[in-house]
């Protein structure tokens, strides 16, 4: 029997209506946003369920709504009576995972990602940060690139390196473009400008880390139930004080989760259950491997209904 890790999805895999059947149909999943709602003080749920979308995009809000939609469905999956052997999370997704894992209070984590939000925005002023999405290029020869990019034009640095052929790069508005004007020399077949209001996961968020670290020391950090497969190293932590520090480091660090993925892989795992809006790390995971199971818990059908095995 090959082993299971329960993985969460991060921005980007936002959509108005998200978590709303399981509200309506489970008291567990409901009693999550209800309890989203009151630690944030304004109905994060009413903006999941209805929108308006410009507004459900804004990080400080996306952040919490697709935690707060991951831990409602995660609920409802938890009649299934499956244990994960991991728990990994796509950068935002991490914190779900660690609520998962036993690391984090819902409340304590659903406050952070709306803080980790707002300081995230405010970090860069508008317009002078960009990511983008950089299709076929080489690992290695695109870090190359941006570090020749960053000495000779502006900052830009690899951000999540998602799958074989898949990894954002995130910077200063200049050194993003230049990748745009110089992919090819990396081997890129197509290079993406991506709708984000800052330089996610660069060094231009150390603003936003320093600021982050302070409000991550106000709260408890319990000790992992199952192994968290870090961004940061790609490797599994259990130490609720290292999964602290590393939560800061993230801002600033890309996010590793290829070499996620293929770790937990060749830990015998064969069967990832993707727990939040959307498919987006089913889709990364088996561009990664073919030859594992990637079952997305997006519904409250899915999570009553989900095949595990």
């Amino acid at each position: 029997m090959g082993k299971i890790a329960f993985v969460f999805p991060g921005q980007g895999a936002q959509a108005v209506g998200m978590g709303k059947d399981a509200y309506d149909g489970n008291a567990a999943s409901r009693d999550v946003f209800d309890r989203a709602d009151s630690a944030l003080g304004f109905s994060i749920s009413k903006l999941s369920f209805e929108g308006p979308e410009e507004e459900l995009r804004q990080t400080a809000n996306t952040q919490p709504a697709l935690l707060a939609t991951s831990i409602a469905l995660l609920e409802a999956y938890k009649s299934q009576g499956v244990k994960p052997d991991f728990v990994a999370g796509h950068s935002l997704g991490e914190y779900s995972a660690l609520v998962a894992a036993g690391v984090l209070g819902f409340e304590d984590a659903i406050r952070l990602v709306r803080a980790r939000g707002q300081f995230m925005e405010q970090a860069v002023p508008s317009g002078q940060g960009a990511m983008a999405a950089v299709l076929g290029a080489e690992r290695d020869a695109l870090a190359a690139l941006c570090a020749d990019v960053t000495a000779n034009v502006g900052t830009v640095e690899l951000a999540n390196v998602n799958c074989p052929g898949q990894i954002v790069v995130s910077g200063s508005t200049a050194g993003v473009a230049e990748i745009g004007n110089r992919g090819k020399e990396a081997g890129a077949k197509r290079v993406i400008p991506l709708e984000v209001s800052g330089p996610f996961h660069s060094s231009l968020m150390k603003p936003a880390a320093d600021r982050l670290a302070s409000e991550l020391a106000k709260v408890v950090f319990n000790d992992a139930a199952v192994p968290v497969v870090a961004n940061v190293n790609a490797r599994p932590v259990t130490s609720g004080e290292e999964l602290r520090k590393l939560l800061a480091l993230q801002v600033v660090s890309p996010v590793q989760w290829e070499d996620t993925i293929k770790w937990l892989i060749s830990e015998g795992v064969d069967t990832f259950v993707e727990i939040g809006s959307g498919t987006v790390l089913s889709g990364l995971i088996k561009k990664t491997d073919k030859s594992v199971q990637a079952i997305p818990v997006n519904t409250a059908a899915a999570a009553a209904g989900a095949v595990t095995q």
